[in-house]
């Protein structure tokens, strides 16, 4: 099982970016996916959470109304629209996989939100 993230990147405040994190390796559609991010002296936190069936969670209180949480079941892939980006979204993003007792992470992709 492999999770890769890509789509990271430096943006300026108040741009976008779409994460992507591909998934190979098993069977995507029976796994609640979702995407975590960690910045700097910080605790990694829940971003956003899409279930098996296609029902999505925002978690976090300062991404709520600028983050939308996708899947794509034939693309085995998961993605994190962010608009209205601000320095405080500077973080890594990981993706994980979790059915259980399985438990997948990804290697992480670094988003820098700065001018």
């Amino acid at each position: 099982v492999q999770l890769v993230e890509s789509g990271g990147g430096l943006v300026q405040p108040g741009g976008s970016l779409r994460l992507s994190c591909a998934v190979s390796g098993y069977s995507f559609s029976r796994y609640d996916m979702s995407w975590y991010r960690q910045a700097p002296g910080k605790e990694r936190e829940l971003v956003a959470v899409i279930k098996s069936t296609g029902i999505s969670l925002n978690y976090a209180e300062s991404v709520k109304g600028r983050v939308t949480i996708s899947r794509d079941n034939a693309k085995n892939t998961v993605y994190l629209q962010m608009n209205r980006l601000n320095a405080e979204d500077t973080a890594v993003y990981y993706c994980r996989a979790q059915s259980w007792p399985f438990d997948y992470w990804g290697q992480g992709t670094q988003v820098t939100v700065s001018s």
